[in-house]
């Protein structure tokens, strides 16, 4: 009788939860991956191009072998991620076999016996959540599970150090932050309360670092050579030298180069905004390399004289290209900029939140590193807005990682359990069953 006693209290008590969880921050150019325990966590993650590649050789590279490539010229890319969210599972999941679960894996693990924390982007279609719920638990059989928006995530970080007042512990998502995340695929604007979402107030703007990429390639086409088979020296490009102009048509105005005939001085001497950018030969240099603008470069090219490299001379292409954030329809794109997105979504909230919201926004991904744009979007935002109100914003040191170092903070917070699913209950209860748990995520009690 006893042991018939033992056995029903083991079966109610389930399985013995994983002590070690993966963070998978999938964003659409890299995943951010790191694992979190109880003893030993990662203290960065590490960061994974999230493609399949393709040389002009037709080698291919996946995932992270594409550190091994040299010859960046007319590469292709295939990636699984389209406009933030993961569309084509077969090619995610030759990624995560190779990064994750091949013996040969730099952080390889064991899914029966780990818990895995997965970022997604706010208004996914349900169809394509389910597919990845079923994927996680059918596919690769993880303990148990949590699907949760990537910039909720940011709360659990500490925000006020990103504006140089720490606290001391972290207990508690952050009371009340404004995460701005632009990253490869969009931006989007995100109202968080106590760590929970305000859904009706997110906002996404169709622009990002891929969408600009491909911009720059249109105009340096037209320009200068044709590069529309280079997307990764354009996009490399586009981070060594684009940034936020503050004055936008002030730098319009001096890089102008004039009527038919005419040699505006500012045009002549570059006026602090023309850069030489030399193009990789694929034989002694891999990468391309920035210079200040020499004026003789251009009259020597146009003379005939030979040279050994290609130089680009970049000069509206610099600030044009990042202003689409602020101004899509420079290209004819019908929605509003960053700023007045932000509007919409505070109109959207209690105006008694608009204080909090305001003095405490923080931008993240990879189109935040554009020198200028934090500045640029305050001034912006303070336009918009009562002279009473209070505006702040700030980047994290890495805007790139940042939301996984949330998630990991979040992997040891008392909600990760409340909210995680484990691949006992999703047989039990059902992808529907899940799919409504994470949606109503913390409820209204904390």
């Amino acid at each position: 009788m006893a042991g018939r006693g033992g056995a029903k209290k083991s079966r109610a008590t389930g399985p013995v939860p994983p002590t070690t969880t993966l963070v998978l921050d999938n964003g659409a150019d890299t995943i951010k991956a790191g694992f979190v325990s109880d003893d030993k966590s990662d203290d960065k993650p590490r960061i994974i191009p999230n493609c399949l590649a393709r040389d002009r050789h037709r080698k291919i590279y996946v995932g992270s072998e594409h550190e091994k490539c040299k010859d960046f010229s007319e590469m292709a890319f295939r990636r699984p991620v389209e406009k933030g969210f993961i569309v084509n599972w077969e090619a995610q999941k030759e990624i995560w076999d190779r990064e994750f679960f091949d013996d040969k894996s730099l952080q390889k693990c064991d899914p029966s016996e780990t818990r895995l924390i997965l970022t997604e982007q706010p208004n996914s279609l349900p169809s394509l959540q389910t597919h990845c719920d079923q994927i996680v638990f059918e596919e690769y059989g993880f303990a148990s599970y949590y699907r949760g928006l990537g910039p909720v995530f940011n709360a659990y970080r500490d925000i006020q150090s990103i504006f140089r007042t720490p606290q001391s512990t972290i207990d508690s998502p952050a009371e009340v932050i404004l995460l701005i995340d632009s990253g490869y695929s969009h931006t989007t604007i995100t109202p968080i309360l106590q760590g929970r979402p305000l859904h009706p107030a997110i906002r996404r703007l169709d622009v990002g670092g891929k969408l600009m990429t491909n911009y720059l390639t249109r105009l340096l086409s037209v320009r200068h050579f044709d590069m529309r088979n280079e997307p990764y020296i354009v996009n490399e490009m586009k981070e060594a030298v684009c940034y936020t102009s503050l004055d936008f048509k002030g730098d319009l105005e001096k890089s102008w180069k004039g009527t038919r005939g005419e040699k505006r001085e500012d045009y002549l001497s570059g006026a602090g905004i023309a850069k030489d950018y030399v193009l990789p030969d694929s034989h002694t240099r891999f990468h391309g390399v920035v210079r200040d603008y020499e004026p003789g470069v251009s009259a020597r090219a146009r003379k005939g004289i030979v040279s050994t490299e290609d130089v680009l001379t970049l000069r509206n292409e610099r600030f044009v290209v990042p202003e689409l954030l602020f101004n899509p329809s420079d290209i004819g794109i019908r929605q509003p900029g960053i700023p007045d997105l932000v509007k919409q979504s505070l109109s959207a909230v209690p105006i008694g939140l608009w204080p909090g919201l305001l003095a405490n926004i923080v931008v993240v991904g990879g189109n935040s590193l554009s020198e200028g744009f934090c500045q640029r979007l305050q001034t912006e935002i303070l336009k918009r807005f009562p002279d009473e109100c209070r505006v702040r914003v700030a980047r994290p040191e890495d805007p790139i990682t940042s939301t996984w170092l949330g998630a990991a903070n979040f992997a040891k917070h008392e909600h990760a359990s409340r909210l995680e699913v484990t691949k006992q209950e999703y047989e039990e209860h059902g992808a529907a069953w899940v799919a409504r748990k994470f949606a109503a995520g913390l409820g209204l009690d904390s």
